[in-house]
């Protein structure tokens, strides 16, 4: 947001000029990202955190001011003169848990017209709009005092009074903006006795805008919920100076102060008659009593580079300046040692405390005594600590499965791999379609593209290749390691798993090699070379596969009897459906089970001195046979000298019936001892033999 350095002059004595006044800011925490110049003025860019709301205006600044320079803030009340009667005009709050607090004032007589070129000059720096002097006056008061407020033409409001209630369901209101929107019982409004001129802490209505007939006016400064103006906003689509400020939390005792200013600024600019204010006043928003101690203050801050403790004095002055109420010397009762909202805090110590601190009412931030800790280190300056490291008398600790993930790890980006990172948000729908899992929900989602807990790291994977493939990057490889979500007898819990996907070439052209597509047997080689880091008695795939995979290229991963994962093609409905022109595969890996194997050492073999020995043979099977029962039953032989047996070739039609296939197979013996001799490998040729006669193999001449 920007801020005018000339405006802060205003309201408090700064003994600096404007780059080292940028510069004090910075190391104070409000942080100054450019300082520029424009209209012959110095104009700062603050990045300014959520939390510090009281800092988004003026004079929130410049209260940090007074506290690094240690001089006087001009108090925010004014004298207005004496109002007319204004009776008749009513304030009702029907919602006082939304509401707390409405501040209303009729000016009659007013001549609408420009603001004085100053002003609009400020605006204008400002990135602002100047409109009208009566408009102008509810914006240059945010700006100058952070709260919102709101005028409307009082002729157009009918019943004489004013209704802060819920919408109702499908009521139609026109703002400001000249869009009209559909309200819900869930909205906050401003109404009259008939209708709704405005949605509460968001924006006004058109009907009961100020436009040049304007002669009588009323000025709205209210309190509205944080939470309600929040869920409104979202759902509406609506972003504005107003809602930015009530979501993150308004001053409740500032609504009165804020309604004068604007009264002050209506009356110089635009004339008229001051009638009385109307404060009504719902609920009380209570902030916190809170205990400080000074041995808190120097176990958290150490001592300084003097190497002295920060005096209580200088304690004490940082918080008054920053408009703390302090008192010292007692300890707090427990029932007020910390309440927020009237709700009792627990007690932090058993020791004395050396202040009581109560907290403002535009400090929303501040509700702990280490939140006062970090108030006084900011304004006495980070810069004034010498740099120490923090105590540690533990050792590093390896997380369970370390080894494991960093192995995995290691072998995908060595497979060609690029490690990625996802939100763990997604759909409903997404998680629906991926997943049978119950998902975890998101109290308040952002978004329902984001209002469940991944159950799965599958969708998060799709997104990213078809982000890629939008942006013309066909050949894509990724893997993402991370957690998934689901909910097991009501409670959450969270799965290690790991996604891998794949698109584009497999191996890249050139004048050599032509480029040849990614496609099911790559990605089987790339799952089976990182199976092989983990012990294992059995690995075999199978067609049980989930629904978004391609059914005929896809398989699951079975490790010693448990599914471990599944792979394969997405399924090309689902590829269509997110408008994927080019083939896509997937694999899943259950890291929590996989994780559960150890690791296999890594030990030098010696080449071996004696030579290998081959058979071949050439069977016909039904098609219901698959390589893994037939590598399955030649493994059961336990042959001690088999290193290697393998497919070299299928072969369908021709002489073969249909609904079979002819297969070639090569076994590979070789002794590390001894030299193997024919006779000994023709009685193990002759058990594989049978061992495959035994599936319904009939062995070709």
């Amino acid at each position: 947001m920007r801020i005018l350095p000339n405006w802060l002059r205003e309201f408090v004595t700064i003994p600096a000029d404007d780059r080292k006044l940028a510069d004090d800011l910075t190391l104070a925490g409000l942080s100054v990202e450019a300082v520029l110049s424009e209209g012959g003025q110095t104009v700062y860019d603050l990045d300014i955190t959520p939390n510090r709301v009281d800092a988004m205006n003026h004079y929130g600044v410049a209260r940090d001011c007074a506290a690094i320079y240690d001089v006087d803030l001009r108090p925010a009340a004014l004298n207005l003169p004496k109002p007319d009667n204004t009776s008749g005009f009513a304030v009702q709050i029907d919602e006082p848990q939304l509401c707390a607090r409405f501040t209303g004032r009729i000016i009659t007589g007013v001549t609408i017209k420009d603001s004085p070129k100053e002003i609009a000059e400020r605006l204008t720096l400002l990135e602002q709009r100047p409109i009208s002097n009566a408009a102008d006056a509810t914006n240059y008061v945010m700006w100058a005092y952070g709260h919102p407020t709101h005028a409307f033409d009082l002729d157009l409001l009918e019943g004489n009074k004013i209704v802060v209630r819920r919408a109702h369901d499908g009521e139609i209101i026109k703002t400001l903006d000249g869009v009209e929107r559909k309200l819900t019982k869930d909205d906050l409004v401003i109404a009259d006795a008939k209708k709704a001129v405005g949605i509460a802490g968001v924006m006004g209505g058109f009907d009961t805008m100020i436009t040049a007939k304007t002669k009588n006016v009323l000025i709205e400064a209210a309190w509205f919920d944080p939470s309600a103006i929040r869920r409104t906003s979202r759902r509406l689509g609506m972003h504005t100076d107003a809602s930015h400020r009530f979501e993150r939390g308004a001053d409740w005792g500032f609504t009165a102060v804020a309604n004068d200013h604007v009264a002050k600024f209506i009356l110089d600019t635009a004339g008229g008659t001051l009638g009385a204010q109307i404060d009504a006043i719902a609920r009380e928003v209570k902030r916190p009593t809170l205990a400080l101690r000074r041995t808190e203050v120097k176990r958290i801050l150490g001592l300084t580079a003097e190497g002295k403790e920060i005096e209580a004095a200088e304690i004490e002055r940082i918080l008054r300046r920053l408009g703390f109420g302090v008192t010292s010397g007692h300890e707090l009762p427990h029932s007020t040692k910390g309440r927020l909202n009237g709700a009792p805090m627990p007690a932090v110590a058993e020791e004395p405390a050396d202040f009581s601190v109560q907290v403002p009412t535009w400090r929303l931030d501040v509700e702990r005594e280490i939140d006062l800790i970090e108030e006084v280190a900011r304004i006495y300056g980070f810069d004034r600590f010498p740099n120490t490291l923090p105590s540690f008398s533990g050792g590093v600790q390896e997380l369970p499965y370390e080894r494991h993930e960093n192995r995995l790890r290691a072998d995908l980006l060595a497979l060609g791999y690029n490690q990625a990172i996802s939100l763990s948000f997604i759909s409903h729908a997404e998680a629906k379609e991926f997943s049978s899992a119950s998902p975890v929900e998101i109290a308040n989602p952002l978004s329902e593209e984001a209002s469940v807990m991944r159950p799965t790291l599958v969708p998060s994977m799709v997104a990213m290749l078809s982000h890629n493939l939008n942006r013309g990057n066909e050949n894509v490889r990724l893997f993402e390691i991370g957690k998934a979500y689901e909910l097991n007898g009501g409670k959450a819990e969270e799965r290690p798993s790991a996604t891998l996907g794949a698109t584009g070439a497999a191996i890249s052209g050139n004048v050599h090699h032509k480029a040849e597509p990614y496609n099911f047997f790559d990605l089987k080689g790339d799952i089976e070379t990182l199976l092989a880091n983990f012990q294992h008695q059995s690995l075999y795939f199978d067609a049980s596969t989930s629904d978004y995979y391609h059914p005929g290229r896809s398989a699951r991963i079975v490790l010693d009897g448990r599914k471990v994962g599944q792979f394969g093609q997405l399924h090309p409905k689902v590829a269509a459906e997110r408008k994927l022109k080019q083939d896509v595969f997937l694999a899943e890996l259950d890291l929590e089970r996989l994780y559960q194997q150890p690791l296999k050492d890594i030990r030098y073999t010696p080449i071996p001195r004696y030579p290998a020995v081959d058979r071949d043979w050439s069977f016909i099977f039904d098609d219901a046979v698959t390589f893994e029962r037939i590598n399955t039953a030649v493994n059961a032989l336990k042959l001690t000298d088999l290193r290697r047996f393998w497919p070299v070739e299928v072969f369908r039609g021709g002489s073969v019936p249909a609904g079979k296939y002819s297969v070639l197979l090569r076994a590979e013996f070789q002794s590390g001892e001894r030299t193997l001799r024919d006779e000994e490998v023709t009685v193990w040729a002759m058990q594989i033999v049978k061992a495959l006669e035994t599936l319904g193999g009939t062995q070709r001449a």
